[in-house]
């Protein structure tokens, strides 16, 4: 008996030392519960293997600063218009020259309501038989492209000029020879009839609402001028182009194929016909 009392006590005493024995509690911080039994809980991690100083409020709103200083600044400005670049351009002599010329200004629009038109305002131009100008200005820039001599007119034949520059000169000429900077003025202001005859009708010009024009001089020194270039090869059609383009704007438009008066010049005025323009 005392046997099998002494293979008891060593059972159990085996027994005990194969019972599994409960683990010690996980030290982790729980940082989120979120989850299911599908999704276990987010444990946090006390140090960071790559610990990152996190900015200040002050840092920050300066690295914001900067970034939008270098951003690029849009072309378009919040009126539409195009921002202009600060670069200077390298422009022909006969740009600067006109740009050097700082017009007076008749109104806010610039001269003759103009921003495009360089020039000043001069006294009232008067003269024997009608001639005379009552608003008269003395233009030497159209658009950007300055008149071979400084030219007396009324406003509403600066304007005409100024429109005709801007819708036919510049976008008939475009680029070729480096584009249009000049316009040859063959005729403004002059107390005379028309065609120079005794005895005839005021000219336009008598008025001060006539220019007549000879040539286009371009940036790289060419032109072109009705005399030479009228009918012939792309200066031709240039030219054919720029006296349609002038038709509306102007009252009166004569060319070459007229008469023989103006075999070598436009005439532009801005006479008003019952019919509209007189294109010839």
């Amino acid at each position: 008996m005392k046997w099998i009392a002494a293979l008891v006590l060593l059972t159990g005493a085996a027994t005990a030392e194969m019972r599994p024995v409960a683990r010690p509690l996980s030290e982790t911080v729980v940082l989120s519960t979120r989850g299911s039994t599908e999704t276990p809980a987010v444990a946090a991690i006390s140090d960071s293997v790559r610990p990152v100083v996190r900015r200040t409020v002050d840092e920050r709103q300066a690295l914001t600063i900067a970034a939008i200083r270098r951003a690029v600044a849009p072309r378009i400005d919040v009126d539409g218009g195009v921002v202009r670049s600060t670069r200077p351009a390298i422009r022909p002599a006969d740009l600067v020259l006109a740009a050097s010329r700082t017009p007076r200004r008749n109104g806010a629009g610039g001269l003759c309501g103009r921003g495009s038109l360089s020039g000043t305002v001069i006294p009232p131009v008067t003269g024997r038989g009608g001639c005379g100008i009552a608003d008269a200005v003395r233009i030497t820039a159209v658009g950007g492209l300055s008149l071979s001599r400084p030219s007396r007119m009324n406003c509403r034949a600066a304007r005409a000029l100024d429109d005709w520059v801007r819708d036919g000169v510049v976008p008939t000429i475009g680029r070729t020879g480096g584009g249009a900077v000049a316009l040859q003025v063959a005729a403004g202001y002059a107390c005379r009839t028309r065609n120079n005859r005794p005895g005839g009708k005021l000219s336009e010009h008598a008025k001060g609402s006539a220019i007549d024009i000879s040539a286009i001089a371009l940036a790289d020194g060419q032109r072109i001028t009705v005399l030479t270039d009228w009918n012939r090869g792309i200066k031709g059609q240039m030219l054919r182009t720029l006296w349609r383009r002038a038709c509306g704007p102007f009252g009166t438009v004569l060319g070459p194929d007229s008469d023989r008066y103006h075999r070598d010049h436009f005439h532009f005025d801005v006479a008003a016909y019952r019919s509209g323009s007189y294109c010839r």
